[in-house]
Order: C-alpha cells, then structure tokens, then sequence
C-alpha cells in the first residue's frame, strides 16, 4: 500500500495564499537591494559614511561645516557615503561631489521628507532601512556624526553596538558639534557608565572633534601603519553581520 505523506501543520494556512505570494516577492526584494548595493559598492574603499539631519538648510554653520569635512575626505582619497537625501547628507554629497573621489548616496524611500539631493556621483534607492543602514557600516572606514534627529541617534547607536559587540571592526567613531553632542556624551558616562550599563572603556568608542583638518587626520592616524584594507579576520566578521 502506497505511503502518503502530508505537509506539517507548522505553517498558518493564510500564509499560504497570500496574493500573489507578497511575502515571498518581499524576501526577494529584500535579497535584491543586498546584491545591487554590494555590487556598485564593492570598489569604492576606502569610504567614510557621514550621517547628519535632513532639515538642516543651505548657510547653516552645520551645512558649511559638513559640506568641508567631505570635501577634505574626498580629497584626502575617500569616498563618501551619505544618506541621499537633504540637509547635512547633501552637504556630505555635494562636499564629496566638488572633490576627487566619489559621493555615494543611499537613498530611502519614504513618504515624506526624504527627496536624492543632485550631487551623488553613484546613487542607490533602498525602500528597506536595515539593507541601507548594512551598507553604511560594511564599506566604511570611518563613521562621521553630524549633529541630526531620530535616524542619526539611530545610525550613531547602529554602530557603537556593532563596534563595541565586535559585530563589525572597531573604526573611528567621529562626532561633530561639542556643544551639540555633549549632553549626550555627559549622559552615557553619568548614567549608562556610572550605572553599569557600559563599561567606562567603551566611551572610548567615540570622540568628538571640531575642525575638518583635525577629523581627517585623525582617520589618517587611526590608520597609521595598518592600511585601510580590513584583514582577513574583519572580512569575516563583516560577513557576519
């Protein structure tokens, strides 16, 4: 007598007959951004991701500023990798743009708010956020933090978890605007430090610098003798993010 074998009852039924399959279209969109951003990417190293507010306008003391801190990477070989977007990621783009090495933005499809800003050299639109904020970490050599909102809060705790986890490399972790940033930085050491939340070591982690001149030399020291290349071990750990 012939053996008939029926599917597990471990899947919802209802998932079954989604229209047209949306979950499974989903998953392959997803795969889809992983693959087109990893491959306009793959040579555009070494790269400093910049994050900063969207609202900020043109003449902002914080718009100039961010405008030459990316001028000066991109002169110095770096390219620079932005959100896309307005405010402090245009400036990051056009800095980037006006100088030898290329603007990267990663652009989000929102409802509001979020438009690509003209001066991106390579341009890629993500419709969902862990692929995109993926790609600020895996090609960055540096991360520079302007001062921003929800989403730069986001990104800046992003990357001092992966860094301090050692889910990603431990790189330069710049924030720009003392007086901006230092309520927060007084905040992690008295209450997440002086709590046991973190370890004093890890405030470490970041630091906070003023001068364009100073950020790109101190992303040049960082790297002083090692190169900018990640080592066998870091590829590793970027794989397994």
């Amino acid at each position: 007598m012939r053996q008939t074998h029926k599917i597990p009852e471990i899947i919802d039924p209802q998932a079954l007959n989604t229209t047209n399959g949306q979950e499974a279209w989903r998953l392959m969109g997803i795969m889809a951004e992983f693959a087109i951003a990893t491959e306009r990417l793959r040579g555009i190293r070494p790269a400093v991701s910049m994050f900063g507010s969207a609202r900020i306008k043109q003449g902002h003391a914080y718009y100039e500023k961010t405008q030459r801190i990316a001028r000066l990477l991109s002169d110095a070989g770096f390219s620079v990798i932005s959100g896309g977007g307005p405010g402090l990621m245009e400036a990051a783009n056009k800095g980037a743009h006006g100088g030898r090495s290329p603007a990267i933005g990663l652009n989000i499809i929102l409802p509001f708010e979020q438009s690509g800003n003209e001066y991106q050299d390579v341009s890629i639109d993500f419709r969902y956020f862990f692929a995109r904020k993926m790609m600020f970490v895996r090609f960055a050599s540096a991360y520079v933090i302007l001062p921003g909102g929800f989403g730069t809060l986001d990104e800046l705790g992003e990357v001092l978890t992966l860094v301090q986890t050692g889910k990603t490399r431990k790189i330069p972790i710049i924030l720009v605007g003392g007086e901006f940033w230092r309520g927060l930085v007084d905040w992690m050491r008295d209450k997440l430090v002086g709590e046991g939340m973190i370890s004093g070591e890890d405030m470490n982690l970041l630091q906070i610098i003023e001068e364009p001149e100073a950020i790109v030399e101190a992303i040049f020291k960082f790297y002083e003798g090692r190169g900018f290349a990640p080592t066998r071990a870091e590829r590793e750990k970027m794989l397994n993010l």
